[in-house]
């Protein structure tokens, strides 16, 4: 097994750049349903308006060289290309950071939190296996998370790094919480952006809950009713989704869109009023050229199918705790839907704190709260 680290560089052929825009071109529109505005999905207008951004406003190749600013490398670990940032602080007592993606995102959310993390910490930044540049998949098995946390143990250790800290929201979250049970002894905390109730159990009961708690449990009960449409669909039909993902730009960026604008900060009214809209056509357009919404799709099948079976072994009860479990950080922002009162009923979490800007993205959204936070955590 070879153990390599090879320096990469993204490369998007013109050719996939003048297939991009000659297919968003050719999109064939559904009518529109007047005033039902995001009721039932991404409305037309604003599709097209941002689908003729993406065609001949938006400027992938600046966005290249600011992605490739930063050091860029892969390395393969149980057959599995992995793609990943590196940026090292310069410091000799720097912290190494991990910080891991989730849905529908890629290494891009986390870009914005570099300059303000680097002076402290080596940031790691990798790709998901499925998603963005660790693409292609090398087989089935991928949606196991003990396994993409074994991968990216292995990646720290072929760094050098014995001890290190990490950071993750979403599939992430899960991800650094798998490798703080596997490697306690390397893991100095874990840092957890918008944590949710269990979202396939009953609705949270509202008795006893005021202020924040109240209105993050009254979202989070109207997001399980209304809004896991799109984890069924992924977690049961990945294949037949992927055609669409695949072969249509716009399908892809519809997909990806109303997430940003359904988990972002509640105060923005469109999705770039919370996120900058070039690196959301950032993120869109790795998701593009990788080919990363069919493989992203088949990881969630993978691990909701292991879920299900945890389930049904355990009921979904959760772990007791473990004491001697690596401290654990929680950051809530404005569009989480966190309830502290569900979450940490005994208090037990070393670290939690509450904002009243952001969302579900907060690196891209808010880096300046998320990357003080971190510190701040980290600091103890």
């Amino acid at each position: 097994m070879t153990t390599d680290i090879r320096p990469y560089r993204i490369d998007i052929p013109q050719a996939d750049l003048d297939d991009l825009r000659g297919r968003l071109a050719a999109t064939r529109w559904p009518a529109d349903v007047p005033g039902v505005g995001w009721t039932r999905g991404v409305p037309v207008p604003y599709l097209t308006e941002l689908a003729a951004y993406w065609a001949g406003g938006f400027d992938w190749r600046t966005q290249e060289a600011g992605l490739n600013a930063y050091p860029h490398f892969m390395t393969s670990v149980d057959g599995q290309d992995i793609h990943f940032v590196h940026v090292r602080s310069g410091r000799p007592d720097a912290l190494p950071l991990l910080a891991v993606h989730g849905w529908p995102s890629s290494f891009v959310e986390f870009i914005r939190i570099v300059e303000p993390l680097r002076s402290d910490f080596d940031l790691v930044i990798p790709s998901v296996p499925g998603f963005g540049f660790s693409t292609p998949l090398s087989g089935p098995g991928w949606g196991n998370l003990f396994r993409v946390a074994g991968a990216f143990g292995e990646l720290m250790t072929r760094l050098g790094y014995d001890r290190y800290a990490t950071l993750g929201g979403d599939l992430g979250a899960g991800i650094i919480g798998m490798l703080a049970a596997i490697e306690p002894h390397r893991v100095v905390g874990t840092y957890v952006t918008g944590p949710v109730p269990f979202p396939f159990g009953p609705p949270v009961d509202l008795d006893g809950l005021d202020g924040s708690d109240r209105l993050r449990a009254e979202r989070f009960n109207d997001f399980q009713a209304d809004g896991l449409g799109y984890l069924h669909l992924q977690s049961t039909r990945p294949q037949t989704l992927a055609y669409s993902l695949t072969d249509s730009p716009v399908g892809q960026l519809a997909w990806i869109v109303e997430k940003f604008r359904e988990w972002t900060d509640p105060a923005a009214d469109l999705p770039e009023d919370a996120v900058d809209r070039d690196q959301l056509l950032t993120v869109a357009s790795v998701y593009w050229f990788t080919g990363s919404g069919a493989s992203s799709a088949h990881v969630t099948y993978e691990g909701m199918q292991a879920f299900r079976e945890y389930v049904a072994r355990t009921g979904g009860a959760a772990a007791a705790p473990d004491p001697a479990a690596p401290p654990m950080g929680v950051g809530v922002f404005a569009g989480d839907n966190s309830v502290r009162a569900v979450l940490d009923p005994d208090r037990s979490i070393a670290h939690w704190a509450e904002f009243d800007r952001g969302g579900h993205f907060p690196a891209m959204e808010v880096p300046d709260l998320l990357a003080g936070d971190v510190r701040r955590f980290y600091g103890r």
